[in-house]
């Protein structure tokens, strides 16, 4: 299930919540990368960036114009899922298949925990 909060977006499913922050003109449906933050139930949280192989190849080439990256002859992003199919289901989806896998560890680098404070603020939608 995806909702909306004006800040964010959440996905939650029964081993998970991923909050993905509302970037301007990236929606549920069509959004071909994010960041998010991975909830589990114990508390501990993971984080993630998606992006599509287009996505990356964008950036590569946007490299090679500007010279970044020796002229875009390569790429790199912590924490990086690469998603065939755009949208936050496919980003789901995958996240449920590395929690069911056992992968999860490996392939998203663990946050601190939050603080009350944090917690509050990220249930409001203002953290």
């Amino acid at each position: 299930m995806i909702t909306f909060d004006g800040a964010f977006y959440r996905i939650t499913d029964p081993k998970f919540e991923m909050t993905i922050p509302a970037w301007e003109g990236y929606e549920p449906g069509t959004a071909d990368q994010a960041d998010a933050t991975i909830t589990f139930p114990d508390g501990s949280r993971r984080y993630a960036t998606f992006m599509t192989l287009q996505v990356v190849q964008q950036i590569m080439d946007k490299d090679a114009h500007t010279g970044e990256s020796l002229g875009g002859q390569y790429f790199w992003c912590s924490d990086l899922i690469i998603i065939r199919d755009i949208g936050f289901e496919s980003m789901a989806a995958a996240i449920r298949d590395l929690v069911s896998s056992g992968f999860i560890e490996g392939a998203c680098g663990l946050l601190d925990p939050l603080d009350d404070e944090e917690e509050v603020d990220m249930q409001r939608g203002t953290g």
